[in-house]
């Protein structure tokens, strides 16, 4: 994503979360290199912390989110190690069908403020074929519970008004909206909003 930059102290949300599309989404990325895999629905998913291993099933299902037009402002997804080294190692994870990753979700620090560290911006990402699942959800209960064990006390992501199988997904996992960032960046020559939505830990 073309990401707006913001100062450290107030930084705004540069992932921007993605989670659902219809069933007939296509499944190949905007490179044009098919999404790894197929995805048998009904299989079980089980929830992991995400390797190295995982990185180009990740990245195509990040690319499959990007050409779909409503996940975020970016144009391409990132090389693994871009990827690897902006996001906290401990708080990402897959969900996998067999042996195929069929989702994410990751976290970048808010801020390097300290004041900010119980502070992180996520993203969450869905395979196309395994939409409508519940993957998206067990992906964020995996994040929320392993962020609380680390004394994090607010997750945030901006998320694109359009998409609201994600604001479904968020709100249902105990998200809120905050507020509405207008007209904040273009994306293919159009100015689009976000919405700013957190989830405040209540045991924290």
């Amino acid at each position: 994503m073309s990401k707006v930059l913001a100062p450290q102290s107030q930084a705004m949300p540069s992932q921007f979360a993605q989670t659902a599309a219809p069933e007939s989404a296509p499944t190949r990325s905007a490179l044009g290199t098919p999404v790894p895999g197929a995805f048998v629905p009904g299989e079980q998913i089980r929830v992991e912390p995400m390797r190295d291993a995982h990185g180009a099933e990740v990245l195509a299902i990040y690319q499959a989110g990007i050409a779909d037009g409503n996940a975020t402002f970016e144009t391409t997804a990132p090389s693994w190690p871009e990827f690897s080294v902006a996001r906290l190692a401990e708080h990402r994870f897959v969900a996998l069908s067999g042996d195929m990753v069929v989702g994410w979700v990751a976290v970048s620090a808010y801020s390097s403020r300290c004041v900010y560290a119980g502070v992180v911006e996520h993203s969450v990402y869905v395979h196309p074929a395994a939409r409508g699942q519940g993957v998206g959800r067990r992906l964020l209960d995996a994040l929320i519970a392993s962020t609380e064990a680390a004394g994090i006390w607010t997750i945030q992501s901006g998320i694109f008004p359009e998409n609201t199988a994600s604001i479904a997904l968020h709100t249902a996992a105990g998200f809120r909206v905050v507020g509405t960032r207008e007209r904040i960046a273009r994306q293919h020559g159009r100015w689009r909003d976000i919405l700013l939505m957190e989830r405040r830990s209540p045991v924290l």
